[in-house]
Protein backbone atom coordinates (compact mmCIF):
# COMPACT_ATOMS: atom_id res chain seq x y z
CA UNK A 1 0.00 0.00 0.00
CA UNK A 2 2.95 2.19 0.99
CA UNK A 3 4.13 1.85 -2.71
CA UNK A 4 1.01 2.45 -4.21
CA UNK A 5 0.61 5.77 -2.44
CA UNK A 6 4.09 6.81 -3.44
CA UNK A 7 3.62 5.68 -7.12
CA UNK A 8 0.18 7.89 -7.37
CA UNK A 9 1.91 10.65 -5.28
CA UNK A 10 4.67 10.99 -8.07
CA UNK A 11 2.32 10.86 -10.96
CA UNK A 12 0.49 14.13 -9.33
CA UNK A 13 3.19 16.34 -9.03
CA UNK A 14 4.56 18.57 -11.88
CA UNK A 15 7.57 17.30 -14.47
CA UNK A 16 10.66 18.60 -12.86
CA UNK A 17 11.67 20.28 -16.31
CA UNK A 18 13.55 23.06 -14.68
CA UNK A 19 16.39 20.51 -13.71
CA UNK A 20 19.73 20.51 -16.07
CA UNK A 21 20.38 17.85 -18.18
CA UNK A 22 23.02 15.43 -17.71
CA UNK A 23 25.09 14.85 -20.91
CA UNK A 24 28.05 12.87 -21.23
CA UNK A 25 31.43 13.43 -20.14
CA UNK A 26 33.91 14.39 -22.43
CA UNK A 27 35.71 11.21 -21.97
CA UNK A 28 33.39 9.05 -23.24
CA UNK A 29 33.16 11.94 -26.32
CA UNK A 30 36.48 11.30 -27.03
CA UNK A 31 36.00 7.04 -27.26
CA UNK A 32 33.38 7.50 -29.12
CA UNK A 33 35.10 10.04 -31.91
CA UNK A 34 37.77 7.55 -31.85
CA UNK A 35 36.13 4.26 -32.32
CA UNK A 36 33.57 6.05 -34.73
CA UNK A 37 37.62 7.26 -37.03
CA UNK A 38 38.81 3.45 -36.30
CA UNK A 39 35.71 2.35 -38.36
CA UNK A 40 35.81 4.82 -41.27
CA UNK A 41 39.56 3.57 -41.73
CA UNK A 42 38.89 -0.10 -41.38
CA UNK A 43 35.73 0.49 -43.70
CA UNK A 44 37.96 2.43 -46.40
CA UNK A 45 40.77 -0.30 -46.28
CA UNK A 46 38.74 -2.90 -46.66
CA UNK A 47 37.31 -1.72 -50.02
CA UNK A 48 40.48 0.26 -51.22
CA UNK A 49 43.56 -2.13 -49.39
CA UNK A 50 45.22 -4.86 -50.35
CA UNK A 51 46.49 -8.35 -48.29
CA UNK A 52 49.59 -10.32 -49.81
CA UNK A 53 50.61 -13.80 -48.29
CA UNK A 54 53.70 -15.64 -49.09
CA UNK A 55 55.02 -18.91 -50.15
CA UNK A 56 58.36 -20.30 -48.74
CA UNK A 57 60.24 -23.38 -50.74
CA UNK A 58 63.64 -24.40 -50.71
CA UNK A 59 65.50 -24.42 -53.89
CA UNK A 60 68.80 -24.14 -55.48
CA UNK A 61 70.95 -21.83 -57.81
CA UNK A 62 71.14 -23.30 -61.44
CA UNK A 63 71.69 -22.42 -65.24
CA UNK A 64 68.48 -23.84 -65.73
CA UNK A 65 69.87 -26.18 -68.51
CA UNK A 66 70.50 -29.32 -66.11
CA UNK A 67 73.58 -31.65 -64.79
CA UNK A 68 74.14 -35.19 -65.88
CA UNK A 69 75.86 -37.89 -64.33
CA UNK A 70 78.77 -39.16 -65.80
CA UNK A 71 79.10 -42.71 -65.32
CA UNK A 72 82.54 -44.85 -66.18
CA UNK A 73 82.11 -47.35 -69.18
CA UNK A 74 84.93 -49.57 -68.49
CA UNK A 75 86.33 -51.03 -64.51
CA UNK A 76 89.78 -50.78 -63.42
CA UNK A 77 91.79 -48.73 -61.18
CA UNK A 78 91.43 -44.66 -61.59
CA UNK A 79 94.79 -43.06 -61.95
CA UNK A 80 94.60 -39.76 -62.47
CA UNK A 81 92.20 -37.02 -62.12
CA UNK A 82 92.42 -34.88 -64.92
CA UNK A 83 89.66 -32.17 -63.60
CA UNK A 84 89.02 -30.44 -60.52
CA UNK A 85 85.52 -29.65 -59.00
CA UNK A 86 84.04 -26.28 -60.23
CA UNK A 87 85.86 -26.34 -63.74
CA UNK A 88 83.76 -25.82 -66.51
CA UNK A 89 85.07 -28.19 -69.72
CA UNK A 90 83.99 -28.15 -72.73
CA UNK A 91 82.59 -31.16 -74.54
CA UNK A 92 84.44 -34.47 -74.90
CA UNK A 93 87.23 -33.04 -72.40
CA UNK A 94 89.15 -35.79 -70.38
CA UNK A 95 87.95 -36.18 -66.79
CA UNK A 96 89.27 -39.18 -65.31
CA UNK A 97 92.18 -42.24 -66.54
CA UNK A 98 90.96 -45.46 -65.98
CA UNK A 99 93.41 -48.52 -66.54
CA UNK A 100 92.20 -51.79 -66.97
CA UNK A 101 93.28 -55.27 -68.27
CA UNK A 102 93.35 -54.21 -72.00
CA UNK A 103 95.21 -50.86 -71.14
CA UNK A 104 94.27 -47.12 -70.01
CA UNK A 105 90.73 -45.67 -71.02
CA UNK A 106 90.18 -41.92 -70.54
CA UNK A 107 86.32 -40.82 -69.58
CA UNK A 108 85.60 -37.80 -71.09
CA UNK A 109 82.36 -35.41 -70.24
CA UNK A 110 79.50 -35.72 -72.94
CA UNK A 111 78.87 -31.99 -72.91
CA UNK A 112 80.15 -28.40 -72.13
CA UNK A 113 79.71 -27.72 -68.49
CA UNK A 114 80.59 -27.18 -64.64
CA UNK A 115 81.94 -30.19 -62.72
CA UNK A 116 79.94 -29.94 -59.61
CA UNK A 117 81.33 -32.93 -57.82
CA UNK A 118 84.22 -35.30 -58.70
CA UNK A 119 83.07 -39.17 -57.37
CA UNK A 120 86.42 -40.98 -58.64
CA UNK A 121 89.59 -40.39 -56.81
CA UNK A 122 92.91 -40.95 -58.09
CA UNK A 123 93.74 -44.82 -56.60
CA UNK A 124 90.41 -46.02 -56.23
CA UNK A 125 88.79 -48.98 -58.33
CA UNK A 126 85.45 -48.73 -60.01
CA UNK A 127 83.26 -50.60 -62.47
CA UNK A 128 82.01 -50.00 -64.95
CA UNK A 129 78.72 -47.94 -64.76
CA UNK A 130 80.13 -46.49 -61.56
CA UNK A 131 79.35 -42.87 -61.49
CA UNK A 132 83.10 -41.02 -61.57
CA UNK A 133 81.19 -36.98 -61.40
CA UNK A 134 78.30 -34.90 -61.99
CA UNK A 135 78.63 -32.04 -64.81
CA UNK A 136 76.28 -28.97 -65.04
CA UNK A 137 75.33 -28.18 -68.05
CA UNK A 138 76.78 -24.84 -68.80
CA UNK A 139 77.68 -23.49 -73.07
CA UNK A 140 79.44 -20.36 -71.52
CA UNK A 141 80.74 -18.81 -68.41
CA UNK A 142 78.43 -16.12 -68.46
CA UNK A 143 75.12 -17.97 -68.58
CA UNK A 144 72.58 -16.51 -66.44
CA UNK A 145 71.86 -18.12 -62.94
CA UNK A 146 68.40 -18.76 -62.19
CA UNK A 147 66.85 -20.28 -59.01
CA UNK A 148 64.87 -23.90 -58.87
CA UNK A 149 62.16 -24.08 -56.15
CA UNK A 150 60.59 -27.26 -54.76
CA UNK A 151 57.45 -25.86 -53.77
CA UNK A 152 54.60 -28.14 -52.06
CA UNK A 153 52.50 -29.79 -55.40
CA UNK A 154 49.24 -28.28 -53.41
CA UNK A 155 50.36 -24.68 -53.70
CA UNK A 156 51.42 -25.00 -57.47
CA UNK A 157 48.43 -23.59 -58.60
CA UNK A 158 48.52 -20.55 -56.35
CA UNK A 159 51.75 -19.52 -57.65
CA UNK A 160 51.29 -17.13 -60.37
CA UNK A 161 53.60 -16.58 -62.92
CA UNK A 162 55.60 -12.95 -63.22
CA UNK A 163 54.81 -12.95 -59.06
CA UNK A 164 58.00 -11.43 -57.51
CA UNK A 165 60.39 -13.52 -55.28
CA UNK A 166 62.83 -12.83 -52.94
CA UNK A 167 65.78 -15.76 -52.41
CA UNK A 168 67.81 -16.07 -49.86
CA UNK A 169 70.77 -17.66 -51.00
CA UNK A 170 73.04 -20.03 -48.22
CA UNK A 171 76.16 -18.62 -48.74
CA UNK A 172 75.39 -14.83 -48.36
CA UNK A 173 74.51 -13.80 -45.13
CA UNK A 174 70.59 -12.06 -45.16
CA UNK A 175 71.40 -9.44 -42.22
CA UNK A 176 74.49 -8.01 -44.31
CA UNK A 177 73.28 -8.19 -48.33
CA UNK A 178 69.91 -8.89 -48.28
CA UNK A 179 68.39 -11.21 -50.83
CA UNK A 180 68.03 -11.31 -54.70
CA UNK A 181 65.26 -9.98 -56.68
CA UNK A 182 63.74 -12.18 -59.16
CA UNK A 183 60.33 -13.29 -60.97
CA UNK A 184 58.16 -16.60 -61.81
CA UNK A 185 59.29 -17.60 -65.03
CA UNK A 186 57.66 -21.11 -65.02
CA UNK A 187 55.75 -23.57 -62.51
CA UNK A 188 55.71 -27.08 -63.00
CA UNK A 189 52.58 -28.67 -64.10
CA UNK A 190 53.06 -32.30 -62.52
CA UNK A 191 54.82 -33.79 -59.27
CA UNK A 192 58.53 -34.51 -59.36
CA UNK A 193 59.58 -37.45 -58.30
CA UNK A 194 62.82 -37.46 -56.32
CA UNK A 195 64.27 -40.06 -58.79
CA UNK A 196 63.37 -37.14 -61.64
CA UNK A 197 64.83 -34.48 -59.37
CA UNK A 198 67.95 -36.30 -58.70
CA UNK A 199 68.47 -37.02 -62.29
CA UNK A 200 68.40 -33.04 -63.37
CA UNK A 201 70.30 -31.53 -60.62
CA UNK A 202 72.90 -34.83 -60.94
CA UNK A 203 72.61 -35.49 -56.83
CA UNK A 204 70.44 -38.38 -55.21
CA UNK A 205 71.13 -36.01 -52.26
CA UNK A 206 69.30 -33.62 -53.26
CA UNK A 207 66.49 -35.67 -55.00
CA UNK A 208 65.62 -36.74 -51.39
CA UNK A 209 66.31 -33.28 -49.69
CA UNK A 210 63.66 -31.42 -52.10
CA UNK A 211 60.91 -34.53 -51.81
CA UNK A 212 61.23 -35.00 -48.06
CA UNK A 213 57.67 -33.81 -47.73
CA UNK A 214 56.27 -35.45 -50.84
CA UNK A 215 56.57 -35.16 -54.24
CA UNK A 216 56.77 -31.08 -55.16
CA UNK A 217 56.89 -29.01 -58.42
CA UNK A 218 59.29 -27.03 -59.79
CA UNK A 219 59.30 -23.34 -59.79
CA UNK A 220 61.89 -21.80 -61.91
CA UNK A 221 62.74 -18.06 -61.29
CA UNK A 222 64.70 -15.70 -63.15
CA UNK A 223 67.05 -13.36 -61.21
CA UNK A 224 66.86 -9.56 -61.86
CA UNK A 225 69.92 -8.36 -63.78
CA UNK A 226 71.80 -5.12 -62.23
CA UNK A 227 75.35 -3.48 -63.25
CA UNK A 228 75.82 -1.95 -60.14
CA UNK A 229 76.87 -5.21 -58.23
CA UNK A 230 79.91 -7.77 -57.86
CA UNK A 231 77.89 -10.63 -58.82
CA UNK A 232 75.46 -9.08 -61.29
CA UNK A 233 72.27 -9.74 -60.41
CA UNK A 234 69.48 -7.48 -58.11
CA UNK A 235 69.99 -7.06 -54.35
CA UNK A 236 67.62 -5.71 -51.71
CA UNK A 237 70.79 -4.31 -50.24
CA UNK A 238 72.41 -1.38 -52.37
CA UNK A 239 75.72 -3.26 -53.48
CA UNK A 240 75.23 -6.93 -52.29
CA UNK A 241 77.60 -9.34 -51.84
CA UNK A 242 81.45 -8.20 -52.58
CA UNK A 243 81.65 -11.68 -54.33
CA UNK A 244 79.83 -13.88 -57.69
CA UNK A 245 77.42 -16.23 -56.13
CA UNK A 246 77.84 -19.98 -58.15
CA UNK A 247 75.31 -22.32 -58.75
CA UNK A 248 74.25 -25.69 -57.14
CA UNK A 249 73.92 -23.17 -54.38
CA UNK A 250 71.31 -23.88 -52.23
CA UNK A 251 68.60 -20.83 -51.40
CA UNK A 252 65.17 -20.69 -50.07
CA UNK A 253 62.76 -18.72 -51.91
CA UNK A 254 59.93 -16.21 -50.73
CA UNK A 255 57.43 -16.81 -53.34
CA UNK A 256 54.37 -13.04 -52.99
CA UNK A 257 51.07 -14.42 -53.91
CA UNK A 258 48.42 -12.77 -55.91
CA UNK A 259 46.74 -9.88 -53.61
CA UNK A 260 43.54 -9.86 -52.47
CA UNK A 261 40.99 -6.99 -51.19
CA UNK A 262 40.25 -7.95 -47.62
CA UNK A 263 36.70 -7.00 -48.33
CA UNK A 264 36.60 -10.68 -50.42
CA UNK A 265 36.79 -12.61 -47.18
CA UNK A 266 33.66 -11.33 -45.95
CA UNK A 267 31.56 -11.88 -48.61
CA UNK A 268 29.61 -14.93 -49.49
Amino acid sequence: MQFRQQALSKLQSPEEIDLPVRLARPQGCLVLAVTVVAMVAAAIWAVTGTVSSTLDAPGILTHAQGSYVLQSPVAGQVTDVLAEEGERMPANSPLVKVRTAEGDTVVRTVGAGRVTTLVAAAGSVISTGADVAAVERVEKADDPLSVLLYAPAESGAAIPVGAAVDVTVQSVPKQRYGVLRGRVEAVGRVAETSRRIAGFLGSTQLGEQFSREGPPVAVLVRLDVSSATRSGYDWSSPDGPPYAVESMTLATGSVRLAEQHPIDWLLP
